[in-house]
């Protein structure tokens, strides 16, 4: 069974992004996907998703 994990980030820069990567990978996750939420009055994405997936047994 894929099992699936989100790590929300609300304050998106270089270091928080990359916290949230080394947590996720050293816990056995797998990096799927990274997502950005934008706010119409900025360039700077104001939140982050980082997605893993891991295979576990049913």
């Amino acid at each position: 069974m894929l099992k699936y994990k989100v790590i929300e980030i609300n304050n998106v820069s270089e270091d928080t992004i990359e916290d949230a990567l080394n947590e996720g990978t050293s816990e056995g996750w797998r990096f799927d996907g990274l997502h950005f939420a934008m706010r119409e009055s900025s360039k700077r994405p104001s939140m982050a998703f980082v997605i893993f997936t891991r295979e576990e047994a049913s």
